[in-house]
């Protein structure tokens, strides 16, 4: 049915497949290059800086700031995230600051999230609070809520409470009278 003629027949076998890469990113300037990845395997205690993409798979104890961050499902992240594209499916703990920020439905979020444009699918966890801003990168994290006062700057005296008074009954060991809750010890059973 399908034939070729014989002069343009060739006896090369099929060259083999080469193995699939990560698609290069291109940077601002134009310059290709592939994203700095941190595989699931590596740990990581410090503050990560690029210029370009980073791909976490592993474990960061630190701050992360890059031109486009994703994190994995099974990475996790404790420290502060700056990107201008943040996708998120793994987990995070700490401020995330970004123009775009997407959290997919497997990632776990705990921290404020200050962004331009927000995305979260259904299943996403995110406990914290989030706010728009027209310079996400620029502008400083959320604030925190007031701080609580020190240990030693707290009031210990106990504060008078109004008299109040039930009657001891047989059943109840407690009775609550001016002088606070007494509790009573019952007779042993027979």
């Amino acid at each position: 049915m399908f034939s070729r003629s014989k002069d343009k027949e060739t006896s090369s076998a099929p060259a083999p497949a080469a193995p699939v890469a990560p698609a290069p990113t291109v940077k601002r300037n134009g310059v290709r290059t592939a994203p700095s990845i941190i595989s699931n395997d590596l740990v990581v205690h410090g503050n990560l800086v690029a210029t370009g993409d980073i791909q976490v798979d592993g474990t960061v104890e630190g701050d992360i700031r890059s031109q486009s961050l994703t994190i994995g499902e099974k990475a996790s992240v404790n420290g502060e995230v700056v990107a201008d594209d943040i996708v998120i499916r793994g987990r995070v703990i700490g401020t995330i600051r970004g123009r775009r920020v997407q959290l997919s439905s497997t990632c776990h979020v705990e921290g404020d999230i200050l962004h331009e444009a927000l995305a979260v699918e259904t299943g996403a966890f995110f406990e914290g609070n989030c706010r728009h801003s027209d310079d996400p990168i620029g502008q400083a994290s959320i604030k925190p809520a007031a701080p609580r006062p020190a240990a030693a700057s707290i009031n210990m005296s106990p504060v008078p409470r109004p008299a109040v008074s039930r009657p001891a009954d047989a059943s109840s060991p407690v009775v609550v009278g001016d002088k606070g809750v007494v509790v009573q010890q019952r007779p042993a059973a027979q």
